[in-house]
Parts: C-alpha cells; structure tokens; sequence
C-alpha cells in the first residue's frame, strides 16, 4: 500500500528479465456510490452469482476486471510462464478524478516505467462481437446552487410574489440545450475535431440494433443531437446532462413550502481537442448569466479529465487484437467509448505510454446503476 493525502495506491511488480517488455496494469478498488439501496435485489457488497452472472457493486467497475489480471498472473507465475514484466498499480479515487493518482505518477516516473499500459475499465460490444475502445470520452463535473429568500417559506403566503429557486433552476438546466439537442453555452464546441464522412462511416459499421437497444432500456425512441446516429453521439459527440436535482420537501406526504435553495449535480462529457477546464470556466460564465436577479447562483466544479484517443497501429495494441483474434476466431473492432478514464491522457502526458483499454463488460451490465453486473463468462475470457 502506498500512501497518498486521499485513498492509497495499491502497487506490486514482478520482474522477470529487464530486458523483456513490461506491462503495467492499471485499474481501480473505488466505486460508485450504491444508492438508491432498495432497488437492489441483493445487498450491493454481498457478492452473489445467478444464472452465470455476478451480482454486486464493483463486479465490473471495476474490481472484476482488474482481478481477471491477478488471477492470470497468478496462473501464469504458478506454470513459471510469465512472458513479460509485470507491474499492477491499482488506485482508489478513479471515480472522484484520480487527483492524487496524478501526484503519484509525476513523482513515480521510474518505478512505473513500462511499455504499456494495459486497463480493462472498458466493454467489449457484445459476447459474438469483440471490440477493443480506442478513444475515451473527457468529463468536466459541475454542482449548482441556487437561492432565493432566506428560509423556506410557506407558498400559499409568498408563492407568485417570490421567486421559488427550483422553479428558476428548472429554466435554466432547460436553456443549456437548444431544440436540436446542441449545447447552448457559447465556446462549447470551438475545439470539437469534427470526424470526416469516412470516419463516420467507419464508426458505424460497429453492430448496433437500434431496436433492442430501445427494447432494453424501455424506451419508445432515442433522443440527442441533431444529425448524429447513436453511436455517434455517445462516441464522438460531446453532452451535458444533469445527474441530480434536488430542493425543498421531498418526504411522505404533502408539505407546501416554496423552498429557499434547489441544487443540481451537472456533467459534461468532452471530446478531442476540448479542454474541461476551458469547458468548466465557460459553464461557470454561462451559467451565473443565465440567472435571474431574484435569485443568486454558485457554482462548484467537483473533478474533470481528459479525453483520450489511442492508436491501432502499435505493437501493443496488435499483440491484443490477436489475442482476441485467438480467443473469439474473429478480429475485435475499434470502438470510441462514451465514457472516461482521467487517467489515460495523464499517462500519455507524464510517462509518455499509450494504454490497451481491453474491456470485457457489457453496456447492459448496470455500472454505476443498483444491480450491477459481470458475466462469469466475461471474467474467464
């Protein structure tokens, strides 16, 4: 264990010969938190197995991957068969932005020397369809605060001579798309890398059927930017979504207040080239703009990371497509995944490595959801 001023690092290495490669192998213990709790079918950290499926949280983000890679490192120095050099670096924050993961790589620099950086905090498409992510999406995480009077107050008295905060917030979460699902804040996408006709193309040759993807969330149809397929729009598109709201009574029953603060939780996924602290300053701007005088706003942003794009033509990444060439007698198709790993652009930055981002989950497994869930097929791939 290795300490930090946050959670500690959990890192270990076994090297065979310094003149053979070395892998490092990065992932995270953290988790999300498991709430709402009453909409699990079994407790979140009482691990079960049903019909061929691990049921807790953490299974596949990201616990279950990363103890994939013990248990064949195990195997393979019990056979006296490890090929390479191997590190593990397993850190605790990557869910809250990985801040002291950054202190200890920039002061680590030779103990981590390798020559890539293999994660599985991905997912595959599907179990007939391999897929390796190329390129990961940025995040910039925002918290909103809004007030009005000093107090609750009752709002048969006061309602329509005060402004009522959750009503005000409610207006402007709504103004920050327009009615093409595009991002109203200005700057937003200056530094978006357009992708041409060709690479669009190339992109949606990935298997995607939208009809059961509908069927599977319960949904009567897809919403988004304008002009974007599905796959585009979670792959290479940037979003804002509001993760949270909350304000006033929310209890049993029924009690009339007009409520003296309402609060929102916003996040925004990046693409190549943007920048989340250019995207946190501009929403900050945009968004104290946006109010009203009746009411006064903070705004707090919480962590953010970088989007990352990772090359197919390395030794790295075609040692791994072949291995899932081996394993499922078809090559794995490169994939841009709509979520984000901090950590990658960091590790290109600092330690100048590409990383292999090798999932094996599925979109349908639930991460950050109540139930999550890993395929023990998945786990003995």
């Amino acid at each position: 264990l290795v300490e930090t001023a946050g959670h500690p690092i959990v890192y270990g290495e076994k090297i065979v010969n310094p003149a053979l490669p070395t892998v490092l192998v990065y992932g995270h213990y953290d988790v999300q938190p498991p709430d709402p709790l009453n909409l699990w079918t079994t407790p979140p950290f009482e691990p079960v197995i049903r019909e061929g499926v691990i049921y807790a949280r953490g299974s596949c983000d990201d616990k279950g991957q990363v103890y994939m890679h013990i248990k064949a490192f195990e195997i393979l120095c019990a056979q006296g068969n490890l090929p390479c050099n191997i590190k593990f670096m397993i850190e605790g924050e990557e869910e809250v932005g990985s801040d002291h993961l950054g202190t200890f790589v920039k002061e680590n620099k030779a103990r981590l020397k390798a020559d890539v950086i293999l994660i599985s905090d991905t997912a595959i498409i599907s179990l007939d369809h391999p897929s390796i992510t190329v390129g990961l999406r940025g995040l910039s995480y925002m918290e909103v605060e809004v007030t009005g009077p000093n107090r609750d107050l009752h709002s048969g008295v006061y309602g329509g001579a005060v402004a009522n905060p959750i009503n005000v917030l409610s207006r402007m979460i709504a103004s920050l798309h327009d009615e093409n699902g595009k991002v109203t804040i200005p700057g937003f996408y200056d530094d978006v890398i357009e992708l041409s006709p060709s690479e669009r193309a190339e992109l949606n040759k990935a298997p995607f059927e939208l009809s059961e993807y509908k069927k599977d969330l319960d949904i009567a149809d897809v919403a988004g930017e304008k002009g974007y397929t599905t796959l585009e729009r979670t792959g290479i598109r940037p979003t804002l979504d509001a993760n949270g709201i909350w304000g006033g009574y929310t209890g049993e029953g029924a009690k009339t207040v007009l409520p003296s603060k309402a609060h929102a939780k916003i996040s925004m996924r990046l693409v190549p080239n943007q920048s989340p602290a250019r995207i946190t300053a501009l929403f900050t701007s945009h968004f104290q703009s946006l109010a009203p005088s009746t009411v006064k706003v903070k705004v707090t942003a919480h962590h953010g990371g970088e989007p990352a794009v990772t090359p197919t033509d390395s030794a790295a990444y075609q040692a791994a497509s072949r291995a899932f060439e081996q394993v499922w007698g078809k090559v794995p198709i490169p994939t841009r995944d709509g979520g984000s790993i901090p950590i990658v652009a960091l590790f290109k930055k600092e330690l100048g490595l590409d990383s292999v981002l090798m999932g094996f989950g599925l979109d349908s497994d639930a991460i950050h959801s109540p139930n999550e869930h890993y395929g023990v097929r998945n786990f003995l791939l």
